[in-house]
């Protein structure tokens, strides 16, 4: 049984109370909001179930075959329906506890509950003649055609005066937003999947240092180092990784979405880690590169600094006031001059920093944005332009959106990168070198420097290399 902590139920009924305020300003109307479905994975075996990220924002609870009703009238007072499913002793033998539409009411705080095989004869009712229906947009296959055929329902008894709501709006749009904003509660929840998926790379660090001591030729595997990182998380209490585990050694690091595979850790190479937790529906990222046998060479250590110097500015343009793309463009500058201070980017080609950036010539070694948004998603939901605000005039003449404006409660990474693949023009020390170093942040009030959640994970080198020789 999946008791709910009293703080979260809380935080849900205020969640709900601020949607129904947005609601209210467009007339009011009706909200329905539902849970992932179950996927099966092969034959009689399903894929570890997760809720939707929605649904569970709003509501807390967790059980698959759910739903939110969220009736809202035009001064804001609501009421809040849970749909889920009955009790049933055959099944939770099988499967586990069910709360039921009763319990589930009284635990979870909500108005009123019913019994999920009743959705198709309830949702009409809910419809009738309310001005509006929310609903998120794009995000359950087969959920349009479900609210369409509501509608219907509530069309078919036009002669008995019931009417249909004649707008519907992307529920998305408004919760997107509010999702970005972390509160104190989520921020809590985010430090702790943080620390522990911190002691999964310290873990891992170690298990390669003592294994290459123990088979200084080469033994450990891609895998070995997962084994490590999943430990890590299930001991400290983390319900699953937050995303599938990248475990890259050697040229495997410039592979951007590599998985742990069973290449491997060859002897005087990097291994690049993106691997982290999800606890209690909220999510960490955590990128750390370090070399397999705890020493750095010298090409992987010139690179290593370049990177972890674009970490350094672009944490400290991540500031409330900032713009989204302000870390980026940080970032950018010191790899751009690290680039063509270690020869990788010849001056003929680019001159300097500002011909690096205006050719784009930095793409062949850094591919990807800095930042995303983090939260219940690792890519969590968000607009990254301001709301609002006018494109901006570009010098070629064009107009580019506004980059969103950095204010205190958000969360995003931080993860500059550089990924050199061997080729003729690259001088051999630096082949198949892959380095990328993140770190999840919040942003502050008052213009102070960003909190970073990730802290605990080693960065520095002389951290990496003390924990390993250790």
């Amino acid at each position: 049984m999946n008791t709910p902590a009293p703080q979260l139920l809380e935080r849900c009924a205020e969640r709900r109370a601020r949607l129904a305020a947005h609601m209210a300003q467009a007339g009011g109307g009706v909200a329905i909001v539902p849970t992932a479905p179950e996927v099966m994975r092969n034959r009689d075996a399903d894929f570890p179930y997760r809720h939707d990220s929605y649904f569970y924002y709003l509501t807390g609870f967790t059980e698959p075959q759910s739903l939110l009703v969220l009736t809202v009238q035009a001064d804001g007072s609501h009421q809040a329906t849970l749909l889920c499913r009955e009790k049933d002793a055959e099944r939770e033998i099988w499967d586990g506890f069910r709360f039921g539409p009763e319990a589930a009411k009284e635990a979870f705080g909500f108005d009123a509950a019913l019994p999920i095989a009743q959705r198709d004869a309830a949702l009409p009712p809910f419809l009738a003649d309310r001005p509006a229906v929310w609903w998120p947009f794009a995000i359950h296959a087969g959920f349009e055609t479900q609210v369409e055929g509501w509608l219907a329902a509530v069309r078919a008894q036009a002669r008995a005066g019931r009417r249909a709501p004649a707008a519907q709006y992307d529920l998305c749009a408004v919760l997107d937003d509010m999702r970005l904003f972390k509160d104190d509660f989520e921020l809590a929840v985010m430090r702790r999947a943080a620390a522990i998926s911190a002691q999964g790379h310290r873990r891992a660090m170690r298990r390669s240092a003592e294994g290459s001591r123990a088979a200084p030729t080469g033994g450990l595997r891609e895998y070995h180092l997962e084994a490590e990182l999943l430990h890590a998380f299930r001991a400290g209490g983390a319900q699953a990784p937050a995303y599938g585990s990248i475990v890259a050694a050697g040229a495997n690091a410039c592979i951007l979405h590599y998985r742990a595979a069973d290449a491997t850790l060859p002897p005087g190479s990097l291994c690049l880690i993106d691997a982290a937790c999800e606890l209690d529906g909220y999510a960490s990222d955590i990128t750390r590169t370090f070399p397999v046998d705890g020493r750095f060479s010298g090409a992987q250590r010139a690179l290593y600094d370049i990177v972890l110097q674009a970490q350094h500015a672009a944490l400290d343009a991540t500031r409330a006031g900032r713009r989204f793309n302000d870390p980026h463009e940080a970032a950018l500058r010191v790899l751009a001059q690290g680039l063509l201070d270690t020869g990788l980017i010849a001056r003929d080609t680019a001159p300097d920093v500002d011909a690096v950036l205006a050719t784009g010539a930095y793409r062949r070694f850094y591919m990807h944005r800095t930042s995303h948004w983090m939260g219940m998603d690792v890519h969590d939901c968000g607009d990254y332009t301001e709301p609002g605000e006018a494109p901006q005039p570009q010098a070629d003449g064009s107009a580019k959106p506004a980059s969103r404006i950095l204010r205190p409660g958000m969360v995003l990474t931080i993860e500059p990168g550089l990924y050199v693949r061997a080729a003729d023009d690259i001088p051999a020390a630096f082949h198949d070198i892959g380095i990328r170093i993140e770190d999840d942040v919040v942003v502050r009030a008052g213009g102070a420097a960003c909190e970073v959640l990730t802290h605990a994970a080693p960065k520095a080198v002389a951290e990496i290399e003390d924990l390993m020789r250790a």
